[in-house]
């Protein structure tokens, strides 16, 4: 198995580093040999209970051909996280200072939505995209990991 090259981030480019949780904004003061990642930005969602702590009702019945069948139980939780995500690209949108390269550092749900959110001028900028949740890691373990892959 051969190693990814490292991933270089232009000097001023922005990582996003989020879960449905959590988010980092992180600017690169550095240049794309010698990356500086410096905190510009952390946001947290808002307590979210999990859902069978949400919701109390049983699931709904429903008739089809003489047979009863339950619907599945809606996922509060998970609709919660989806929100945060599309809040976060909001947010990007809005965020001090132009961008001019965006990388995206993700749990693979949450990079589904930010590119659904993302609006068509941040998604001409993004230079990469990773599948991870590195949210609960230190900055320089997100830049390690980022420049050693």
């Amino acid at each position: 198995m051969t190693a990814k090259p490292p991933l270089l981030i232009p000097h001023h480019g922005c990582v996003l580093v989020a879960d449905g949780r959590k988010a980092l904004v992180l600017r690169n003061e550095g240049y794309p040999l010698n990356p500086n990642l410096q905190i510009q930005q952390v946001t947290e969602a808002p307590p979210n209970p999990a859902t069978h702590e949400q919701g109390t009702d049983r699931p709904t019945r429903v008739r089809v051909d003489e047979r009863r069948s339950a619907i599945a139980q809606t996922d509060w939780h998970e609709q919660a996280e989806q929100r945060f995500a599309a809040e976060i690209a909001e947010g990007l949108a809005r965020l001090a200072g132009p961008i001019s390269a965006l990388v995206i550092v993700a749990a693979p749900r949450t990079l589904a939505v930010l590119r659904l959110a993302l609006p068509e001028r941040l998604r001409r900028i993004v230079v990469a995209e990773v599948d991870q949740d590195l949210t609960k890691n230190t900055v320089s373990e997100i830049q390690e990991h980022l420049c050693a892959r």
